[in-house]
């Protein structure tokens, strides 16, 4: 058992965000996290006894939930998709803010309206989010599961509709779609193991570091 501390950091959009927190809390990777090159997946950090690993950011919830990392960045869409009762969220980073959304073809969207669907056929990458929200309002929502390439969903005819993040709506627009709906707003936080939060004397402290660097930043 090592009493080392793992941060999970994500891959791709948030990561860039998330680094000035990190720099902020104190904490700095070595050069061969910013090494494009670099396959290590595991990294040393500028702080003794704290490292950093770099995974998908689905997998981020999942490293810190099952105790194999006790702190991590991640969405609450990720939160929300997978709800795992060992992930507390004590931090609203401020980072990585978009929305989830709901979005189908321009032309159809011109002439539809929500409130009168019954049934639906979406692809996501979010079909607990997609079911839940849909059965609130007593709509049955037939869930596409994939992974990425959203928009090609309407225009093949996998789905009529989509459920994905949505920033600028620049990449909805390119392909012919249209938001018609906003499920939730979307923002990054530290997620701690609840374990770890409990038994770790070093992470309460470290949680608290992240609180002040975000308060700190809106000052």
């Amino acid at each position: 058992m090592t009493d080392e501390i793992i941060i999970a950091l994500p891959k791709g959009r948030i990561l860039k965000e998330a680094l000035p927190v990190l720099a902020r809390v104190g904490i700095i990777p070595e050069p061969a996290f910013s090494d494009e090159n670099s396959r290590a997946l595991k990294f040393s950090t500028n702080v003794p006894g704290i490292a950093v690993i770099r995974v998908r950011a689905f997998d981020v919830a999942t490293f810190v939930a099952h105790g194999a990392a006790q702190l991590g960045i991640a969405g609450n869409d990720v939160l929300m998709e997978f709800d795992f009762s060992e992930i507390y969220a004590p931090v609203d980073l401020g980072i990585g803010r978009c929305r989830l959304s709901v979005a189908e073809p321009a032309e159809q969207a011109a002439s539809d309206d929500p409130r009168s669907w019954s049934h639906v056929r979406i692809a996501t990458k979010y079909p607990n989010i997609t079911r839940q929200h849909f059965a609130k309002r007593g709509v049955q929502a037939e869930c596409v599961k994939l992974n990425g390439a959203m928009e090609l969903a309407p225009l093949l005819g996998l789905s009529s509709r989509i459920v994905d993040l949505v920033s600028t709506g620049v990449t909805l627009r390119e392909n012919g779609l249209a938001e018609v709906e906003i499920i939730t707003q979307i923002s990054s936080r530290l997620i701690v193991n609840r374990a770890a939060f409990k038994t770790n004397p070093a992470v309460v402290p470290l949680v608290e570091k992240f609180r002040r660097a975000v308060a700190d930043a809106a000052a």
